[in-house]
């Protein structure tokens, strides 16, 4: 047996990119999966796929910037498999822009997302885990959470502080939780699609097509993660391009 096969693992923003692909892996490796994202119709086909390769899985719409949603989401995984061993905090936005864009409703959506959703996922965990004696938080952070560029400087923001909340829960949790942040490089999902300057698209863009990775890498960094034995935590997991400077 791996150290993930049984396992319960609840996937934030799970319907597409890194998110599915750590659903695919995981599933493929023995965990029960219990999925959250705001694309349902997309979240009834990942199921589907898993179910026909023989995993285990079950869906919830999730809008991470609902706290409700996320005790739904950890509800639903206690209500069907009977524990929460492992949250992936995985939904993000990158509506990225130069600040002189002065785009205020897209850096408060970035917050809401990025930071309050992490939160949010941590209030609906924590006591769970608590209770259980045994939990991971597994959260998906980025290259921004350590390097600041043009346009993204609220983005990198939300990120620096994802690793901050994450790195302060892993002092308060002691001995019997894990914490771990993921941080992926240019990555082959649709985030260079979210920005409204179509500059910035572009160039995102271009960055994606001349270097990405695929999810896959960033889900096999989570599963590394999951997969070691309780008393080994890893912290902090950078995966990038190796072409990405």
């Amino acid at each position: 047996m791996s150290g993930i096969e049984g396992k319960v693992v609840a996937i934030t923003g799970a319907s597409s990119g890194i998110g599915e692909a750590a659903a695919l892996l995981l599933a493929e490796r023995g965990a029960r999966l219990v999925l959250g994202a705001r694309r349902s119709e997309r979240l009834a086909a990942l199921v589907a796929r898993i179910e026909e390769a023989g995993g285990a899985a079950v869906q919830i719409r999730t809008d991470v910037t609902r706290r409700e949603d996320l005790h739904a989401l950890v509800a639903l995984a206690r209500e069907r498999f009977g524990r929460l061993d492992v949250l992936v905090s995985n939904a993000g936005v990158g509506t990225i822009s130069p600040l002189d864009d002065l785009r205020v409703e897209e850096w408060d959506h970035m917050v809401d997302v990025n930071v309050k959703g992490v939160l949010h996922g941590i209030a609906a965990a924590l006591p769970v885990f608590r209770a259980q004696g045994t939990g991971h938080f597994v959260t998906t952070a980025s290259t921004a959470a350590f390097r600041v560029v043009p346009a993204m400087a609220v983005y990198a923001g939300t990120k620096f502080a994802v690793r901050a909340i994450c790195e302060g829960l892993r002092q308060e949790t002691g001995d019997s939780l894990r914490v771990t942040t993921v941080s992926p490089g240019v990555t082959a999902t649709d985030f260079a699609e979210a920005s409204s300057n179509s500059r910035v698209r572009a160039e995102i863009t271009k960055m994606r097509d001349d270097l990405a990775i695929s999810p896959d890498a960033i889900a096999r960094a989570i599963a590394f993660a999951i997969e070691q034995p309780a008393t080994v935590d890893v912290n902090e997991i950078v995966v990038r391009p190796t072409a990405q400077r």
